[in-house]
């Protein structure tokens, strides 16, 4: 794909390039979906650790709205 085919593709609206991206993954094969979803170990450890955590004192998690407050997106 050359550069200007993607700049028009990027000038979509937002709804259209959500469904051209769907199109696009669903187009994949499972085994290439699921290599595009792979995880490596590290992370993995990461989030097997957050979770535990998570579930030891669930009372710690933070809202989405408390969230974007402090990214400044609410």
């Amino acid at each position: 794909m050359g550069a200007s085919t993607l700049d028009e593709l990027l000038q979509l609206p937002g709804p259209e390039r959500v469904q051209l991206a769907m199109a696009l993954w669903h187009s994949l094969e499972t085994t290439e979906q699921e290599q595009a979803l792979t995880v490596d170990a590290g992370l993995a450890t990461e989030l097997e650790r957050r979770w535990a955590e998570h579930q030891q004192h669930p009372e710690r998690a933070v809202s989405w709205d408390v969230v974007r407050q402090d990214l400044g997106l609410a």
